[in-house]
């Protein structure tokens, strides 16, 4: 059950995450489930990039066979040095990567993306190919993914010379997007606990503020009591007093 409450969660817009997620927590322990519970409050809010791959794959059911069998292939062709197959497993894999990057921005109704989703969003499912685990991941993600190392899907031309200054710098725009990514992993996850402080203040002031209501209530029926008792007490003495003189 929590599978598919967490489909739910991670395939609902990055606005409405949070809402969500306390909503499905609370049913789930409504029911008495308190592993789905716990996993669920587990979640954490997605990037957009993060969400965008996570809603392409969670709506189209093959996309994760399609990048995970044109990775496996790749493997296997860069074991066997076959430098023609290669070839044609990369430019297969540009397109696709093209293809599945625009169903992504299409899915998550994502008209103008800007320059650094777009890529986040290209290079995840660059990683996807080149790494199982990312592959296994798609629709959990919570920010994205970048694959750092080299041969899958990137097969150099014959004889081309390796350009060690431009390796560097791509390794350091590597980490400095790594780093981003982070921080916006971070960011996102301040939110969600803002998000959820903000709402148990909320509650606890509502509570208050019915806890005083009550209370005002209470000792407004006291009071009236309180007359009531004085009033009957007062009759009674003039009733005994009159029984007296009579």
């Amino acid at each position: 059950m929590a599978d598919d409450e967490l489909d739910s969660l991670y395939g609902a817009e990055p606005a409405a995450f949070t809402a969500l997620r306390t909503e499905l927590v609370a049913e789930a322990k409504e029911r008495g489930d308190a592993a789905a519970a716990k996993r669920i409050a587990a979640a954490r809010k997605p990037t957009t990039a993060a969400w965008i791959v996570n809603r392409l794959a969670l709506r189209r059911k093959d996309t994760k066979k399609r990048l995970s069998d044109l990775g496996d292939r790749l493997r296997a062709a860069h074991a066997e040095m076959d430098g023609e197959r290669i070839r044609d497993l990369s430019a297969e894999q540009h397109k696709l990567i093209d293809e599945l990057t625009r169903a992504a921005l299409q899915a998550a109704d994502v008209q103008r993306p800007s320059a650094s989703v777009r890529e986040d969003v290209t290079g995840t499912l660059q990683a996807a190919v080149a790494d199982p685990d990312v592959t296994r991941r798609l629709g959990r993600l919570t920010k994205p993914e970048r694959w750092s190392g080299f041969g899958v899907g990137e097969a150099a031309p014959a004889s081309a010379p390796v350009k060690r200054s431009g390796t560097a710098a791509q390794r350091r725009l590597d980490k400095l997007k790594a780093a981003v990514a982070d921080a916006e992993r971070e960011k996102a996850e301040a939110d969600d606990a803002l998000s959820l402080r903000k709402a148990e203040r909320d509650d606890a002031r509502a509570a208050l503020r019915e806890a005083q209501r009550r209370l005002e209530r209470s000792e407004a029926a006291y009071d009236k009591a309180e007359g009531a008792n004085r009033a009957a007490a007062e009759s009674l003495k003039e009733a005994k007093a009159q029984l007296k003189r009579a």
